[in-house]
């Protein structure tokens, strides 16, 4: 008791106070000792002490208590180290909890430094930090205006923002900074994982304060679930609403991908909401390469475009300004298994798996989901339309004859209207200044049956 008193003695630098979780400076006020206690004089005016057996301390007027098996003392350098040997330093502070192995507190710059089996929890937003070290910077008047954190050694934290309980973000990285408790940074080869979310790059930033999130150095987000989605860019930039991604945004070379589309441009933007794709949109600086989206056997191209995917389901696509839309047809099926490889019918039916394409000012494309052949359903393109000085190219079958191959037909109008069929044009329609070329497939020659009935003679 007398040890304890003398330590107390000389650490206190100011009376005890009420509990103040302002950021008043930390006077550590040694409780008790359960060991043996020493002092070592290092200069006339100054001495090291040196506690053990199980000490507990607290910071006066302020609710920070620290335990520790031995603590040291070091008056010059206001240095206040804590050993864990059979149990871990355990530090609770009025911002957060953290157990470690060793521990070193510097009084004058209110700065922890903790190594080994480091677990730190912020009491104010519930996230978890778990690394070899970290060095921890109190919040303290005329010092910093808000606690300061940094870990090395590629630490695990499990990422809550202020007042969340739900499942947090799980995010590891070379290195972390944090500033407060919605703010932080991570560089070297970071990862964040959700149930329905992953992130990678080389760095990132994340600031729930005002709902931004950054990710650059070969970036990849993907979407989780039945629905996934993909996103890589050059840089890629998060939206939040709380701690839901509500925007995903790829500056540079962007290219996404749900379950039946892929979008490729300068710049991609992804609108989600209950976790899924709602809308993107695509364009690049002017003179760069065209905006392009990708269905299962559509391409559409243009200088911007815009994708309704309600709930990830590709519904419809918009494109501005030199659009155009190839679509390759299947000709499997069109081709008479009858007529000879050198006949006219097997020589026109060789275009038909040639594609079609329509281009305008403007295009829209929708889809519509249908069973495909398994019975699963998928998105089928079913309508095109072009508007302002629009031009197609189409091969039209017939559907009462497929011994026949595919007419041609090229259309110019102000709007030209695509309606299909499975996966073939069922109607054309050209209206405003119409004009175009229609050719028929010349139908192969009767076959001469002359001189099969002499042979049967």
């Amino acid at each position: 008791m007398m040890a304890a008193m003398l330590i107390v003695g000389l650490f206190q630098q100011q009376p005890a106070a009420p509990a103040d979780t302002s950021g008043r400076p930390c006077t550590i006020q040694v409780d008790s000792i359960g060991g043996k206690y020493q002092e070592v004089a290092v200069g006339a005016r100054e001495k090291n002490y040196y506690a053990g057996g199980g000490v507990l301390a607290h910071c006066v007027g302020t609710g920070s208590v620290l335990s520790a098996d031995s603590v040291a003392y070091f008056q010059g350098v206001g240095r206040f180290d804590m050993i864990g040997q059979k149990n871990p330093v355990h530090i609770r502070d009025t911002a957060m909890t953290l157990d470690a192995a060793t521990a070193a507190y510097f009084l004058r710059q209110e700065r922890l430094d903790a190594h080994r089996n480091v677990v730190a929890v912020n009491r104010n937003s519930g996230s978890v930090l778990r690394g070899p070290n970290l060095t921890y910077y109190r919040a303290r008047k005329g010092i910093r205006d808000t606690l300061e954190m940094y870990a090395s050694g590629r630490p695990t934290i499990d990422y809550r923002g202020s007042g969340d309980t739900a499942e947090p973000y799980v995010i590891v990285a070379d290195r972390v900074r944090f500033k407060g408790n919605d703010r932080m940074w991570g560089g070297g080869a970071v990862t964040i994982d959700r149930s329905d979310f992953a992130a990678r790059g080389d760095s990132m930033q994340l600031d729930q304060t005002t709902g931004f999130g950054l990710l650059f150095g070969h970036p990849r987000v993907e979407g989780k679930g039945a629905q996934s989605y993909t996103l890589t860019g050059s840089r890629i930039e998060l939206g939040l609403q709380g701690r839901e991604v509500k925007l995903v945004k790829a500056l540079g070379e962007g290219v996404a991908t749900g379950a039946d589309w892929r979008l490729a441009a300068d710049t991609i933007h992804l609108h989600i909401d209950r976790k899924k794709v709602q809308q993107a949109f695509a364009w690049g600086p002017k003179d760069s390469v065209h905006a392009r989206a990708v269905s299962a056997r559509t391409t559409i191209r243009a200088d911007s475009l815009a994708l309704d995917a309600p709930d990830q389901v590709l519904r419809e696509v918009r494109a501005f300004r030199h659009a155009r839309s190839t679509s390759q047809r299947d000709s499997t099926g069109h081709r008479s298994s009858t007529a000879k490889p050198d006949s006219t019918a097997a020589r026109c039916m060789s275009g038909a798996g040639d594609p079609d394409w329509i281009t305008g000012d403007s295009l829209t494309a929708r889809w519509q989901q249908a069973p495909d052949s398994a019975g699963q359903p998928r998105s089928r393109l079913r309508q095109v339309v072009a508007r302002g000085t629009a031009r197609a190219f189409t091969h039209l079958f017939d559907k009462r004859d497929s011994t026949t191959g595919p007419s041609l037909n090229y259309s110019r109008g102000d709007v030209i209207d695509i309606l299909l069929a499975g996966d073939r044009v069922d109607r054309v329609l050209v209206t405003g200044g119409a004009d175009g070329v229609q050719l028929e497939c010349r139908p192969p020659a009767p076959a001469d049956t002359t001189k099969k009935k002499t042979a049967g003679r």
